[in-house]
C-alpha cells in the first residue's frame, strides 16, 4: 500500500463487538474510555496495566486476561489496538490483524498499520475527527480548535433537523463574557431570540448574528409592577412562535435572579425550558479581588443574602439577629443602597463593629473597584467613595485574608483595564 495515500476517513459502530487491545499501558489508558463509551465489548490482553486501566477492568468495562499475546487473539475481532512495549508482540498482533482483516491501530509503528486513530473530541452530539496523517499534534490542535469553537459559540453550526422551540434560562455570570458556562455561550450562538438583563454579560450580545432579535428586558413596557409579568409574555410569545429563545440573566438563574418565576410561567403554558447554571457573583466576585468567602482555620460557612430591603422592613424574610450571632462569612446582594442599616442590624445584634467589610462594585469587569471598611464605617464609606451598584458586600474575617493574593487581583484588574 502506498505511504503516501491519503487515509479514508470512517466512523466504527462498535457496540457489542469484539474490540482486542494488546497493552495496558499509556495508550491502552488513553483509548480505552473511548471504546467503553462506544460500547465495545473489550478484551485486554497484557501481563500489567496501569492503575486507571486496571480499576477499568475491576468495574467489569472490559475483560482483563493477565498474560502476553499470543497467535489467535485476534479471532472474530473488529478492531483491534495494538499497544504493547514489546516490539515483537506487536509486530505479529499486527500481522494477524493483517491476516484475519482485522482493523488494526498499531502505536509503535503508524506505517504499519491498517487503521489510525484520529484526534476526537465531542461536543453536544457532534464527534470531531481530525486526520493530518504523520502529524498528531497538528492533528490535535485542530480537533481542540474546532470543538472550543463548538462548545463556545464562536463556531456556529445550529442544529437543523432535530432543532426544538423552548427557552432556555442562561446564567451568564457575574459580567466578565469569558465566565459564561460553554453551554450557555453555544445557546446563545444558536438562538432566535435573546431577552437580556442589563446585569448579563453585556458584551456577549455583540457577538450574536444579525437575524437575532435581541429585547432588552430592562426596557420592556407596562411599568416596573408589570415587568416581570411582561417578560413572562415575550419568552411565552417567542416560544410559541417556533423561535429558540434564551433568556440571559446574570449571575445564576436561581439565585436572586427570578428564574423559577420564569420556568414556572413557561411551564404552565406548556412551553420546554432548559436551565443551564451560571457562576453566581456571590462567589465569583469576591474571588476576582484575592476574597475567598471560606478558608481553613477562618470561616466554615458562608452565607448568602438578599440586601434588597432593609432590615426593619415588613416585607424582610432575614433573621437578621440570628445572622449576626454566626462566625462565618455574610455575602450581600443588591444590598448598597441598604448597607447603613444592614451594618447597623448586624451591630445592634452583637456582630462587632471593627469586623472586616468589602464592597467589591461591578466585580469581574473592566470597571471593578473594591472599597475598604468595617461594619463600623461601611455606611459612610459607601457614600464617600458613591459606590452605586450592582456590588457584592462581603462582611467577616476572609476579607482581611491573602493580602498578597489581592495584590496580584488587583494589579490584574487594572490590567484588564488598560
Amino acid at each position: 500500500m502506498p505511504h503516501d495515500a491519503p487515509a479514508y476517513p470512517v466512523g466504527l459502530r462498535l457496540a457489542g463487538r469484539r474490540v482486542v487491545v494488546v497493552g495496558g499501558g499509556q495508550v491502552a489508558q488513553r483509548r480505552l474510555p473511548a471504546l467503553v463509551s462506544a460500547g465495545a465489548d473489550i478484551v485486554l490482553v497484557s501481563p500489567s496495566a496501569t492503575a486507571s486501566v486496571e480499576a477499568m477492568a475491576t468495574a467489569g468495562e472490559l475483560r482483563w486476561e493477565r498474560r502476553k499475546y499470543r497467535a489467535g487473539d485476534l479471532a472474530d475481532a473488529w478492531y483491534a489496538l495494538i499497544a504493547s512495549t514489546d516490539p515483537a508482540a506487536n509486530a505479529a498482533a499486527s500481522a494477524e490483524a493483517e491476516e484475519r482483516r482485522v482493523w488494526c491501530v498499531r502505536s509503535d509503528d503508524a506505517d504499519a498499520a491498517t487503521a489510525w486513530t484520529p484526534a476526537t473530541g465531542r461536543s453536544e452530539g457532534v464527534t470531531v475527527a481530525v486526520l493530518t496523517g504523520h502529524d498528531p499534534r497538528r492533528s490535535a490542535a485542530v480537533r481542540d480548535a474546532v470543538v472550543a469553537g463548538l462548545r463556545d459559540g464562536t463556531l456556529v453550526a445550529p442544529h437543523h433537523r432535530a432543532r426544538t422551540a423552548g427557552v432556555a434560562l442562561v446564567g451568564g455570570g457575574p459580567g466578565d463574557p469569558d465566565l459564561i458556562t460553554v453551554r450557555g455561550r453555544r445557546l446563545l450562538a444558536e438562538a432566535d431570540v435573546v431577552v437580556a438583563d442589563r446585569l448579563g454579560p453585556r458584551d456577549l450580545l455583540d457577538e450574536l448574528g444579525p437575524h437575532v432579535e435581541v429585547i432588552d428586558a430592562a426596557k420592556i413596557p407596562y411599568g416596573r409592577a408589570m415587568a416581570q409579568e411582561a417578560i413572562n409574555a415575550a419568552l411565552v410569545e417567542h416560544a410559541k412562535a417556533g423561535k429558540a429563545v434564551v433568556r440571559l440573566k446574570g449571575g445564576d438563574p436561581y439565585v436572586f435572579g427570578r428564574g423559577m418565576e420564569e420556568a414556572e410561567a413557561l411551564a404552565r403554558e406548556g412551553v420546554p425550558v432548559t436551565v443551564v447554571p451560571g457562576i453566581s457573583s456571590s462567589i465569583s466576585v469576591p474571588a476576582a479581588v484575592g476574597i475567598p468567602v471560606t478558608h481553613r482555620g477562618v470561616a466554615h460557612e458562608f452565607t448568602v443574602v438578599s440586601g434588597h430591603v432593609a432590615p426593619e422592613d415588613p416585607r424582610s424574610l432575614v433573621d437578621w439577629a440570628a445572622l449576626a450571632k454566626l462566625r462565618g462569612t455574610l455575602v450581600l446582594l443588591m444590598a448598597v443602597e441598604r448597607i447603613e442599616p444592614i451594618a447597623a442590624a448586624l451591630v445592634a445584634h452583637g456582630r462587632p463593629a471593627d469586623t472586616p467589610v468589602a464592597v467589591i462594585q461591578e466585580g469581574t469587569t473592566a470597571a471593578q473597584r473594591r472599597v475598604d471598611a468595617t461594619l463600623g464605617t461601611v455606611g459612610r464609606r459607601v457614600v464617600e467613595e458613591a459606590v452605586r451598584p450592582p456590588a457584592v458586600i462581603v462582611i467577616g474575617d476572609v476579607v482581611s485574608v491573602g493580602g498578597a493574593v489581592a495584590e496580584t487581583a488587583r494589579a490584574a484588574a487594572d490590567r484588564h483595564r488598560t
